[in-house]
């Protein structure tokens, strides 16, 4: 079965940086665009950032666009999140998800991702 596991939250200072990992299985992973969205608590969870299914092409939301880099590694079966110059506004559970259907584009509606992971807390202190 699909299963998605990331790593690498933590408490940050402002201005700091951490780079979060989603180890996928289950299946073919070089084959689906993935994503990362996150949830801060009483908000609804909302999109980051987005990857191509070959790393081509990517997406970001605006309030991560220059800080944030999406990569994936299609050997390794991972996609990773690089988050530099955090900011508090940055704290939230960040979860990794896989698009449906094969060969598609990034795109950043929720419900266009049918695979989640368990989340890791993200805590960027003032």
């Amino acid at each position: 079965q699909v299963q998605l596991v990331e790593a690498g939250g933590g408490l940050v200072q402002a201005g700091g940086s951490l780079r979060l990992s989603c180890a996928a299985s289950g299946y073919t992973f070089s084959s689906y665009t993935m994503g990362w969205f996150r949830q801060a608590p009483g908000k609804e969870r909302e999109f980051v950032a987005a990857i191509s299914w070959s790393g081509i092409t990517t997406s970001y939301a605006v309030s991560v666009k220059g800080r944030f880099t999406i990569s994936r590694d299609n050997v390794k079966n991972t996609v990773y999140l690089q988050m530099n110059s955090l900011k508090p506004e940055d704290t939230a559970v960040y979860y990794c998800a896989r698009k449906k259907g094969r060969v598609t584009t990034p795109v950043m509606g929720v419900t266009e991702y049918e695979y989640w992971g368990q989340g890791t807390q993200v805590t960027v202190s003032s």
